[in-house]
C-alpha cells in the first residue's frame, strides 16, 4: 500500500453542509449516508415507519438527520445535526447546518471546525441572497475548501447550461471573498444522480461525484507546517514519594509539533526554556502534533497556570486591545461599553465592548461587487456579523485567525450567567468592501 493511500484511509475530514430552505440539504446528506452504507438497519426502518406515516410511499431520507421533532413536524432544519461515518479510504465528521436565515449562528457553529463546506443550491433558483449568506460565513471561517453542489438536476432534464450559468456565478461571487477552492458538482439527491454513484443522465459532466470528492480532497497541511502552540489546561504536581519533583503542562497541543530538546516560550510572560520531556498515554515520547493531548515537561521551573500558552515558531505578540470579526449568537444585542467574559483557548478573561466599527452586509447583490459595511449604532443583534475592538483586563496571546484558526478564535460569554454571546476571530478584515456606508 501506497503512503498515500495509508494516508487516505486513516484521516479525517470535518465538513459542513449549507443551503436555502427546500433545496433539499438533508435529503442529500440522507442519501449521501445511505448510498454509502452508513445508515444502520434499525435507523432505516424507523424512517420507513415515518414517511409511511406521512402518506410517503419511498423513505424520506431527509428525517436521517432531522431530528429533533420540531423539525419533521415543519419540514426544516433547526439544529446543528452532527453524524459519524466512514468509507474505506476515509472517515468523515458531518456537520448538517439549518437553511434558515435565523439560524446562520448555528452554520457558523457547525462550520467552525470544518475543513469542507458543502454549499448547496436549488437548480431552478441559482443563487439566492441566503446561498451569498453560506459562502461569506464559509470564507469567514477560512473554510478551505467549498463545494457547490447544485441540486435537484432531475428538475430542469439535467441540462448542462443551467449547472453551467449556477457555477460560473457562485465562482465568481466565492472568488471575490478570497475562497480559493470551488468545486461545481451536479447532482439530484432524490434520485441519487453523482452523490455516492456517477449520474447515467449527465455524461456531459466528466467530475467526480460528492463522495469522490469528499474522500479524495486534501485534509489540510502537516502539523510540522504550523507554529506549536500549546494551551496549557492543568498544572500536575503528584507531590508523591514515587514522583517529589514531577511538575507538568496537561493540555491538548492545538497546532503545530513539539519536541523533546525544542526552545520554547511561555505566554504572556515571555519566559523561554527548553521541552524537557513529553508524556503521552503514560509514556514517555520524543515527538507530540496537533491535536494530541499530553503533558510537557520544562527544564527550569517558571510561573506557569492553566490558561498560559507554550509556544514555539513565530510568536503572536501578548495584547489587551483585541481587533476581530464577530458573529453575534444571541437574541440580546451586543452593545459598545457591554463587559463580558472573553475565552481563548484555555485562558478566560475580563473584557470590554470598546467599539462596534460596523457591521457586515453579505446580503449585497452579487452584481455590485464586495461586501458592505453598515454602521451598528445599535450594536449587533443575532446573526449579524460585524467589526469590534475589545479591551482586555489581561494580555491575550492570539495569533490571527487567517494564520491559526485554533489560536485566532474566541468566545465572548456572559459574565452574569455563562451565556455564550458571541463567536470571534482575531485579526483584520477578511473581505474586499465597497466601502463604508452612511446609511443604516
Amino acid at each position: 500500500m501506497s503512503t498515500t493511500t495509508k494516508a487516505s484511509a486513516t484521516s479525517l475530514l470535518r465538513f459542513a453542509t449549507a443551503g436555502s430552505v427546500d433545496d433539499g440539504k438533508s435529503t442529500l446528506v440522507g442519501r449521501l449516508l445511505h448510498d454509502s452504507k452508513s445508515v444502520l438497519a434499525d435507523q432505516l426502518e424507523a424512517v420507513e415507519r415515518a414517511s409511511l406515516s406521512r402518506g410517503q410511499d419511498a423513505p424520506d431520507l431527509a428525517l436521517l438527520t432531522d431530528g429533533l421533532r420540531a423539525e419533521r413536524e415543519q419540514g426544516i432544519t433547526i439544529d446543528v445535526a452532527y453524524r459519524y461515518f466512514a468509507t474505506p479510504r476515509r472517515r468523515f465528521i458531518l456537520a448538517d447546518t439549518p437553511g434558515h436565515v435565523q439560524y446562520t449562528r448555528n452554520m457558523v457553529t457547525g462550520a467552525s471546525t470544518a475543513k469542507l463546506a458543502v454549499v448547496l443550491v436549488d437548480a431552478r433558483s441559482g443563487v439566492v441572497e441566503q446561498t451569498r449568506r453560506h459562502a461569506a460565513v464559509a470564507a469567514l471561517l477560512r473554510v478551505p475548501h467549498v463545494v457547490l453542489a447544485v441540486n435537484k438536476m432531475d428538475l430542469t432534464d439535467y441540462a448542462e447550461p443551467v449547472f453551467a450559468a449556477i457555477a460560473e456565478e457562485f465562482t465568481a461571487y466565492a472568488a471575490s471573498l478570497g475562497v480559493k477552492d470551488v468545486v461545481a458538482i451536479p447532482v439530484s439527491a432524490l434520485a441519487g444522480d453523482n452523490v455516492v454513484e456517477p449520474s447515467a443522465h449527465m455524461d456531459w459532466y466528466g467530475g467526480p461525484t460528492l463522495l469522490e470528492h469528499l474522500e479524495t480532497v486534501p485534509v489540510g497541511s502537516a502539523p510540522s507546517d504550523e507554529p506549536a502552540r500549546f494551551p496549557v489546561q492543568y498544572v500536575i504536581r503528584p507531590q508523591t514519594e514515587e514522583h517529589p519533583d514531577y511538575r507538568g503542562y496537561a493540555g491538548q497541543l492545538a497546532s503545530g509539533v513539539l519536541r523533546v530538546g525544542d526552545r520554547v516560550t511561555v505566554l504572556p510572560s515571555g519566559h523561554t526554556t527548553t521541552v524537557a520531556a513529553i508524556d503521552a498515554l503514560g509514556r514517555e515520547t520524543d515527538t507530540a502534533w496537533a491535536p494530541q493531548s499530553v503533558t510537557v515537561r520544562l527544564a527550569e521551573d517558571i510561573d506557569i497556570s492553566r490558561g498560559d500558552l507554550i509556544a514555539a515558531g513565530p510568536l503572536p505578540t501578548p495584547v489587551k486591545d483585541v481587533t476581530a470579526t464577530v458573529c453575534h449568537l444571541h437574541e440580546r444585542p451586543l452593545r459598545t461599553g457591554d463587559e463580558v467574559l472573553l475565552k481563548h483557548t484555555t485562558r478566560t478573561v475580563r473584557a470590554l465592548v470598546k467599539e462596534i466599527s460596523h457591521r457586515i452586509d453579505i446580503t449585497a447583490p452579487i452584481s455590485e461587487g464586495g461586501l458592505e459595511q453598515r454602521p451598528a449604532p445599535e450594536g449587533l443583534n443575532v446573526n449579524d456579523i460585524g467589526h469590534v475592538v475589545l479591551r482586555t483586563a489581561e494580555p491575550l496571546s492570539l495569533d490571527d485567525y487567517s494564520d491559526n484558526r485554533r489560536t485566532g478564535s474566541f468566545l465572548l460569554i456572559d459574565p452574569a450567567d455563562g451565556t455564550t454571546l458571541a463567536a470571534g476571530m482575531a485579526g483584520g478584515e477578511r473581505f474586499p468592501f465597497r466601502g463604508d456606508r452612511t446609511d443604516a
